[in-house]
């Protein structure tokens, strides 16, 4: 009974019936493989397959694996296909099960990042204990707007730091906008931040949804009245950034974030210029692996936890210079004198964080680094 629904929901996942399993393995790979501990499913299927997102064609050969998200150390799994069996034996249970991607490496913006459509409408801490100008751990925020919250509710305390913004254009490309905010949460020019712009635009914009980082938590103490407007809340330990007055508040997530899923394509097709990286965390404009980028596409989109893409540098468009000549300028040329490049790979990420416009991946490998505004395709597209 288990097999018809395992088989099922694989080719769901990555229509494994389009590839020849046996063509999609390396040459002289093992007919076993012993699970390590530092191991990934991305780390094995990469290093066995041609595509690290197929790792679903190595649980396919291993019926033994009855949840593919409890792999251990020390288990032995098959590689050996079609006509060629080999004998499997779980390992022992004495760790913790392998994740799809590396946890460590991107657990900070797990926790600490997430996309919101509006910000007006949050709480927001309005001063702090003896009119400091910066909170810490166990010191008290005074915050408007959380009336109906009772003594020990929980709070994370976040600061609105960008709002992505695109503007829809029909005669090529969408142009997309990082703005970063000042501490109202409004629109702040020419100030530095852990982000990058993608594009400049004015008019028009579609707003994507505001990025929110998180500072701290903490934990409500009293409550309006007795001539008192606003609510007290007692801060836990931050993660080396102190509250300031114009912070929001938002329910603190039980289980903000999911690593058990299976690394697929997308699943649906996405038309061109509509998907990019929109910025590169602790980066000016590019990363490389095991970076974080923002995507300007979410589970809108039909992007989940798991999707994998290629990066693409787009393609230049320049002047025909042996047509033209070299002595004219190249900003006066007329379009039928340019020629198109083609768009250049660069490397593959994968989501690990989705929101309803924007999502959150990581840069598994690549040939050059990742760029704000590199193109997203296909894992599989040949350009």
């Amino acid at each position: 009974m288990f097999k018809p629904i395992r088989v099922a929901l694989t080719a769901a996942l990555l229509t494994i019936a389009s590839y020849g399993i046996a063509a999609e393995m390396r040459e002289g790979h093992p007919d076993t493989y012993v699970v390590k501990k530092g191991d990934t499913l991305w780390d094995i299927a990469g290093r066995f397959l041609k595509r690290p997102w197929l790792w679903p064609e190595i649980w396919q050969a291993n019926p033994q694996i009855k949840n593919p998200h409890l792999i251990y150390p020390g288990d032995v799994i098959s590689l050996a296909y079609l006509n060629r069996v080999a004998q499997v034996t779980p390992g022992p249970r004495q760790e913790a099960p392998i994740d799809a991607i590396p946890l460590a490496q991107v657990e900070p913006f797990l926790k600490n990042m997430r996309v919101v459509d509006d910000i007006e409408s949050l709480p927001y801490v309005v001063a702090l204990e003896e009119d400091r100008l910066r909170g810490t751990q166990g010191q008290l925020a005074y915050v408007k707007g959380l009336e109906g919250a009772q003594p020990g509710q929980r709070f994370a305390i976040v600061r609105p730091t960008v709002r992505y913004t695109r503007i829809d254009r029909d005669d090529c490309c969408d142009l997309f906008l990082k703005d970063d905010l000042d501490y109202r949460g409004r629109r702040l020019l020419f100030e530095g931040a852990l982000w990058t712009n993608a594009f400049v635009a004015e008019n028009g914009r579609e707003l994507l949804g505001y990025e929110l980082a998180q500072l701290t938590t903490g934990t409500v103490s009293r409550v309006p009245g007795d001539g008192v407007d606003t609510t007290t809340l007692v801060m836990d330990a931050s993660a080396g950034r102190e509250v300031r007055v114009g912070d929001r508040l938002v329910p603190v997530e039980a289980q903000p974030y999911d690593l058990r899923f299976f690394p697929h394509p997308p699943k649906q097709s996405l038309e061109y210029g509509r998907a990019r990286v929109l910025a590169i965390a602790d980066m000016l404009t590019s990363g490389g692996p095991r970076d974080v980028v923002a995507l300007s596409v979410g589970s809108r989109d039909g992007v989940d936890n798991g999707t994998v893409f290629s990066t693409w540098r787009v393609g230049s468009t320049e002047p025909d210079r042996v047509k033209i000549g070299f002595e004219r300028d190249g900003t006066l040329v007329g379009r039928g004198d340019k020629v198109r490049l083609p768009d250049e790979y660069a490397g593959h990420v994968m989501v690990f964080r989705t929101f309803e416009n924007v999502s959150y991946a990581l840069v598994m490998s690549g040939v050059r680094p990742t760029r704000v505004g590199y193109e997203l395709k296909h894992p599989d597209a040949p350009y």
